[in-house]
Order: C-alpha cells, then structure tokens, then sequence
C-alpha cells in the first residue's frame, strides 16, 4: 500500500481522451473485471447480463449547473466556477484572477443587471460571493450568464455546445447542484434501464452535488496530506431502507458512479448499515479503506494521480486497477467523462464473503 502521489501515475496518450460520447451512450465500451484474473471486454448495453435477481443499482440524480461565469471588477476579468452553496446563501467559487480581487468588492455581469459581492477571499483561488439574486431568479440568471464548466480536456475552444448540454446530463438527473455530472451515470438510456430492470435487478438514487473540487489535481507528494472538497448529499430514509434491506436479502449494492459511491460509504457505519444523510461530505477513499455499504462499481476511467483514480485502487485492489487501466490504454479504452467504462468487484470489503 502506497501513500506516494506517484505511484498513481500513468502515461496517457491524448488521443484516448473522449471528446464527446458513445452514440448511442449503450454503446460505450466496458471492461468487466468482475471475475478475479480475468479482463473482459463488453459494452455498457451488456451490463444487464452481468446482473443477478435481487441486485440494488444506486445511481447520482443530481443535475448540473451553468456554473462557469465571467464576471467584471471594474475593467479587470474574473473568473469563476460555482462550486456549492452555502448554508448562509453565499456561494463558494473557485475564481481565476483572484489577486484582483479584495473583499467587499462589486462583481459585474455581462448581458444582466444582476451582481455579486465578494464576501471572504481564501488562499489558493477560492473565495464566497453573495449573488443580488437567488432561487428561481438565480437559476434564470445562471441560462443567461452561465455556461457549462466542461472538464478542462474537453477541448472547447469556443465553449460549451448546444449539443454538450444534452451529452452532459444524465437520465437520473433530479435536483440541480452540482458543478460536474456524474460521469458514469452518462451511459443510461431508456431503453437500457428497461433491460435492467427485465432482470430483476432494483434500481435506486440518491443526491451527490459534485463539486469544482473533482477537477483539482492532488499537489502533495504524500496523497495524505491532500485535503478534499467537500460535496452535499442526500440520502432518504426511504432510500437507506432499500439499501439495507438488499444486503440483508444477500443483494449486491451496485454503485454508479464513484459520487454514488462515496456518499454511500459517508452514510454507512461500522457495521455496513447505511444511514439517511443530508450534508456535507469530504470523505477520501484511498488504498487501505475497507468498504462498508458497495459490492460492486461502474465507472469510468480517471486521471493520473487522481484522488478518483486512487478510490477505484481502493476498490479493487492497487495492482487490480493498474492490471485494468494498462489494458484499457493497449486496447484503445476512451478516457474521461465522455469515454468508456469499468465493472469493478470490491476487493476490501468488511462484508467480505
């Protein structure tokens, strides 16, 4: 086990980093390392082969946002991404250009007579604004000065398309929050979810707000010095319930997503149960944690020296995970959040069977 930020590196070729999705989004590619020592290749559209009766699929129905704005202080320009609200109302952003900027100062938007005030200022970027505007007004003012905050490896060079507004939302999308979508999710259709449902698999959600933090790179040497971002979640009573009840029946709680799945280890206890939650996470999975409430995670494929990247090392094994990415790089796997993915089995778990 390594607390080395180098150890969760690898070479990737620019040329398997997706520029947009699968059409049709079933049709992506997915790695099957559900067996032990054994890598298949698939595609999403088989995942309903690979399910059994009684199965819990837990998908993220969190929405995104117009979170990326360009505002002005004075003639200076600002950057800004949205990354959650706070209790209080002001919101926390990570700002390009932060230097320019001093508590107390106005913010100008182009093509709106809305503001916003800067409210506290931190190191490295990040910084609270409260907006002239909030609820339905603040979610108009959002479609008029707002855009998509693409990862920055989709290349856009003149913004975010009409089109990318359609790819980059899921069929779960719910409850509007979060700043990035829940990549995984991306790959459902209807016609998919009907062929999930065919087996006798179950199917749930709950709410992961993803934040501007999942776009930031891990700086320290030792990923233990990394401190996350937090995220807000939801998971309902109604929602534990079924959770519970699965693993209890001998069901298999499958996650969507790693959002999906770091909430669900956030909620559970020490016994595997999982409890309802409304609030903040900054959970860190990394190799060593023992998973309490996942049996099995779909997932796309991560960056180099990821904390995503380390969960999944996490999940299944350090040398597992390294096996399943050089062999999605040599066999031409998609990339990101619009390429390919994973069917990974839990290798630590405390319901180990």
């Amino acid at each position: 086990m390594s607390n080395r930020t180098e150890d969760f590196d690898f070479y990737l070729p620019e040329s398997l980093i997706a520029q947009e999705p699968a059409r049709p989004r079933e049709s992506a590619r997915l790695l099957d390392a559900t067996a032990p020592h054994t890598l298949v290749d698939r595609h999403v559209r088989d995942l309903p082969t690979l399910l059994r009766r009684g199965d819990l699929l837990v998908a993220n129905n969190t929405a995104v946002i117009r979170a990326q704005l360009h505002a002005l202080r004075g003639e200076a320009r600002i950057g800004i991404t949205l990354d959650q609200i706070r209790p209080d109302g002001t919101w926390h952003v990570l700002v390009r250009n932060a230097r320019r900027l001093r508590v107390g100062d106005t913010l100008t938007f182009a093509h709106s007579d809305q503001t916003a005030q800067v409210v506290a200022l931190e190191p490295g970027g990040g910084a609270n604004l409260r907006f002239s505007c909030e609820g339905d007004a603040f979610d108009t003012f959002l479609q008029t000065a707002g855009a998509l905050a693409l990862p920055p490896y989709i290349h856009r060079p003149n913004g975010p398309t009409a089109q990318d507004s359609k790819d980059y939302a899921t069929i779960f999308e719910r409850y509007k929050g979060a700043v990035a979508a829940p990549t995984a999710g991306l790959h459902f259709t209807p016609d998919l979810l009907d062929a999930v449902d065919a087996t006798g698999a179950e199917r749930c959600t709950l709410t992961l707000h993803v934040g501007a933090g999942t776009f930031l790179p891990v700086r320290a040497d030792d990923i233990a010095h990394h401190h996350m971002h937090s995220e807000h979640g939801v998971i309902t009573p109604q929602t534990a319930e079924r959770i519970n009840a699965t693993r209890a029946a001998g069901g298999r709680i499958i996650a969507i997503g790693t959002t999906t799945l770091r909430l669900l280890e956030s909620a559970a206890d020490e016994h595997g149960i999982v409890h309802p939650f409304a609030g903040e996470t900054s959970i860190f999975i990394r190799p060593g944690y023992r998973f309490r409430a996942v049996d099995v995670l779909m997932t796309n494929f991560h960056l180099p020296r990821s904390t995503l990247f380390m969960l999944v090392c996490a999940f299944a094994g350090q040398e597992r995970a390294k096996a399943v990415y050089a062999h999605a790089l040599h066999t031409g796997y998609r990339f990101y959040s619009y390429g390919d993915a994973c069917l990974l089995e839990c290798a630590s778990s405390i319901h180990a069977r």
